[in-house]
């Protein structure tokens, strides 16, 4: 008969390949039972993961039959998502358990584009996924999630999210005209970014994904400094001067406390539509160089496609549009490495401590 020693050994040689750790390290595997050659086990993830759960499943199983007097193994995928902490002094949104910004040092870069396709790759894989469009001065994501019209309220004070793709989504762009050029100073601006955030009435949310404005001027310092951020993700194209920028970004996230997720690096290979010449237009690697020597994860590299700027205009982003595409995949597998992410970080036990009062006697 197995011993559970025995079936944790075989079960530690099967390695998460979004975290890159075994199961047994991350206490993944749960309620691990053995009895007359028949096993049972848990596994809960922290994060979704729906496209690989058969995969995982499978591995896993296949691990614990090597164990001799192994006859049987059923695994169960479980997907708990945590809240994780943020800044030091920063208290949680109420409904909104990560919230993860995305982020370029320059404007031009995708970002916009990539932060719509991330969140729309984590709905996909089981998550409960918002999108705030942080570009005061630029929505975009008004027009890429192909919602319109002012957002409901139904106390006078508080806005409800527009729904769209499965995505949970507000902006600026929502509240003004599309010709209207908003020409509020910094700290105005900031404001109306904080009251965006704390008065949407974001549904029980696994992420927030946060679309920054470009650079590191007052609506971007504001955010990080007052807004919970569990992580950023820097986008970047392999182009110097774009990576010059990239790196402003991630010293104001260093300098407040917020942890690099990773760089994602955008346009890194057009391959030309007839004939299939790959080729580096903003040159080859900057983005994976830049990982490598500041010791940041390289969460992957996408494309400059033609088909994914017409989806993201036609409110159809690739990843809903042509989710068998080799574009959709790049995304999602970018998505399941954040949220893995994101899994492995310190989680936020601040709602578990007990409220101290300090009454005198009379």
């Amino acid at each position: 008969m197995p011993t559970p020693e025995q079936l944790l050994s075989a079960l530690k040689t099967v390695t998460d390949p979004h975290t890159g750790r075994d199961f047994v390290a991350t206490k993944a595997l749960k309620n691990l039972v053995a009895e007359d050659g028949k096993v049972s086990f848990e596994l809960e993830l922290g994060y979704p993961a729906r496209s690989t759960e058969a995969a995982l499943r499978d591995a896993l199983g296949a691990a614990a039959r090597t164990v001799e007097g192994v006859r049987d193994v059923q695994v169960r995928v479980a997907t708990r998502i945590a809240a994780h902490a943020a800044q030091r002094g920063l208290s949680l949104l109420p409904t909104v358990r990560n919230v993860i910004a995305v982020a370029s040092g320059k404007g031009g870069v995708g970002k916009s584009t990539t932060a719509v396709n991330l969140a729309l790759a984590l709905a996909a894989e089981g998550a409960a996924v918002g999108l705030l469009d942080a570009d005061i001065y630029g929505p975009s994501q008004p027009m890429m999630t192909g919602t319109h019209g002012k957002p409901e309220t139904l106390d006078g004070k508080t806005m409800e999210p527009k729904v769209n793709h499965g995505l949970q989504v507000n902006s600026i762009g929502f509240l003004v005209g599309e010709d209207q050029a908003m020409v509020w100073r910094g700290p105005m601006a900031s404001q109306a970014l904080e009251q965006l955030i704390t008065q949407t009435n974001w549904k029980d949310l696994d992420y927030l994904i946060v679309d920054m404005p470009p650079g590191t001027g007052d609506i971007a310092l504001t955010l990080s400094q007052k807004v919970p951020l569990t992580g950023a993700v820097i986008v970047t194209t392999p182009q110097d001067i774009a990576l010059i920028d990239a790196r402003k970004g991630i010293r104001m996230f260093e300098k407040v406390g917020v942890p690099i997720l990773g760089i994602v690096e955008n346009m890194a290979v057009h391959v030309c539509s007839q004939c299939g010449h790959a080729e580096h237009i903003f040159g080859d690697a900057g983005g994976k160089k830049m990982a490598t020597e500041l010791g940041i994860d390289y969460l992957g590299a996408l494309p400059l496609s033609m088909d994914i700027r017409v989806q993201a205009d036609s409110g159809r982003p690739t990843v809903v549009a042509a989710p068998d595409s080799e574009a959709a995949r790049a995304y999602g597998a970018i998505a399941l490495k954040v949220a893995a992410r994101v899994a492995l970080k310190a989680r936020d036990f601040s709602s578990k401590f007990p409220t101290i009062t300090i009454s005198k006697d009379t």
